[in-house]
């Protein structure tokens, strides 16, 4: 059942963004940094915790989750080293995501030598 919870939630994630793609003149960029805002705030308002819980992957995996997983890292980080923590809580937070797909991301290039469009 847990597989299905995500897969509905990473779903409706999904068409939600489809539906700015094709409804709106946002470019993909400004979209996926909607996404990190909105998880960020729905974080903040103590809504997207609830939706992680039930949906899993389906909600922490997408962009929103990121700003969630950002988030959650400033409040503890808040919480124990006061004002600071907000410089330092969403780096530690996402450190390791952040450089796998840094890391992922230049094999990448190295391997399809990716050229910009004209």
């Amino acid at each position: 059942m847990e597989y299905v919870k995500a897969f509905i939630v990473g779903g409706v994630i999904c068409i939600l963004v489809q539906i700015l793609m094709d409804n709106t003149k946002l470019q993909p960029g400004r979209i996926m940094v909607i996404l990190v805002i909105s998880g960020a705030v729905l974080g903040a308002l103590g809504i997207y915790e609830k939706i992680a819980d039930f949906a899993g992957c389906g909600a922490t995996v997408p962009l929103s989750g990121f700003g969630f997983t950002l988030w959650k890292g400033m409040k503890e980080a808040i919480d124990q080293h006061g004002f600071l923590g907000l410089f330092e809580g969403g780096f530690t937070a996402a450190a390791v995501g952040t450089s796998a797909a840094l890391i992922f991301s230049y094999l990448a290039s190295l391997i399809f030598q990716p050229k910009i469009k004209k």
